[in-house]
């Protein structure tokens, strides 16, 4: 233990203390395992906030890394790389859509989006300058950055970080009727998760991601759909979006696109929207650099076999079927979606946090979000076996804080 102890005491000393992690210091993993720097073994209940879809170290993503490494990591986007092509082709391909723009970050494409948007609807739509307005919906997280908590009602990720961004305001999310009232003359874009993960896997009302597609198509704004936690099979589908038969106009992708080796994030989209940046307009040093564009297109080809997504359909039923016994024996509702959920402890039971590090001690891996919900997203490569085995831990836990 002196080793944990040591690593977290220089975090805590000489990191700024903008997480407020579990006690568990990680040194090595593989698959659905992480290793602590004292030989612990712990089912990865999180995957990194869905970026680890396809588990630790998969081979096939690190022979990509490895052998791209030999070749040439980052050139800038001042010259042509031959690995940034064929990732930019195979992802445009596998979305049906008609270009891309790359990013590394998921808030660097909700930004990449915003701008988008505005440009849009100035040169297209012909709103007046420096007037464009884009709806998002509350309780929702597309990052942190200054213009994004913006659009953020999270006392937590806006207090003391005025002013804000104008130009942009939200509506309840699921609410068409606010939605449609909140959209005037000026409004470029609608952006939205098509399930609020960061809220605690918040669904959406049926009918609702098909209606605002009307909506918008209706009044000439850009639909928006940050698919950075739902996409990439994390729900059974490649895109949540595939799911109810919505095509956006923007889908932006980040976590699992890089594969949990690097940070790949992606704004696509169609030529009318996308085409519109020219040179010295948008960019970033590492955005589609070799490495990550190797990686992105070995991410591409596991979900071309339909897979990952197959196994999120299918561990997802058993995760569901576990979880709803619970409801009212410590836990007061749970939310799913194919491999991911948001569980509400009942407060008279414990707090989020109290059954995270109950679970830890039993060698599970979760985090709670919003003080009386854990988040449930393990690898997609979860056996049968290995998820029946963490759903004994959790009820456990769950009744033992009852008790």
């Amino acid at each position: 233990m002196a080793r944990s102890h040591t690593v977290i005491d220089q975090i805590e000393t000489f990191a700024a203390h903008n997480y407020h992690p579990l006690p568990v210091v990680i040194e090595s993993a593989q698959g659905v395992w992480m290793t602590d720097v004292d030989g612990r073994r712990y089912m990865d209940f999180l995957s990194a906030y869905s970026a680890m879809n396809f588990g630790h170290n998969h081979p096939v993503l690190v022979e990509a890394a490895v052998a791209q490494l030999h070749k040439v990591c980052l050139t800038s986007r001042a010259f042509y790389a031959s690995a940034f092509g064929p990732f930019a082709q195979d992802l445009c391909e596998l979305l049906g859509m008609d270009m891309m723009l790359p990013m590394n970050t998921g808030a660097e494409a909700v930004e990449t989006a915003i701008k988008l948007a505005r440009k849009w609807g100035y040169q297209v739509k012909g709103v007046a300058p420096d007037a464009a307005e884009i709806v998002g919906m509350q309780d929702n997280f597309h990052g942190r950055t200054t213009t994004i908590i913006s659009l953020s009602n999270d006392d937590s990720a806006r207090a003391d970080f005025g002013p804000y961004t104008p130009g942009l305001t939200s509506v309840p999310f699921g609410d068409v009727d606010a939605l449609r009232a909140a959209i005037t003359p000026n409004t470029v874009a609608v952006l939205l998760e098509p399930i609020q993960g960061e809220a605690g896997v918040i669904l959406p009302p049926e009918g609702f991601l098909a209606e605002v597609r009307r909506l918008t198509r209706e009044r000439n704004v850009l639909m928006i759909v940050d698919e950075i936690q739902t996409g990439m099979a994390r729900t059974g589908t490649t895109l949540y979006c595939d799911q109810v038969g919505v095509e956006p106009d923007l889908v932006l992708l980040g976590k699992a696109l890089g594969g949990g080796i690097v940070p790949v994030s992606a704004v696509v989209g169609t030529r009318d929207v996308l085409g519109l940046i020219q040179p010295g307009q948008h960019g970033s040093t590492f955005g589609g650099n070799p490495l990550a564009s190797a990686v992105g297109s070995a991410v591409i080809a596991l979900l071309h076999t339909g897979e990952m997504q197959q196994r999120a359909v299918e561990r997802g039923a058993q995760l569901r079927a576990a979880l709803e016994p619970l409801v009212g024996h410590g836990v007061t509702e749970v939310r799913t979606a194919g491999l991911w959920a948001g569980v509400d402890i009942d407060p008279a039971a414990g707090t989020g946090r109290e059954v995270s590090e109950r679970l830890l001690e039993r060698g599970l891996l979760v985090k709670d979000t919003h003080v009386q919900t854990i988040r449930i997203a393990p690898p997609l490569v979860i056996t049968e076996g290995e998820l029946e085995w963490a759903m004994v831990q959790l009820a456990e836990v769950v009744e033992s804080l009852r008790s």
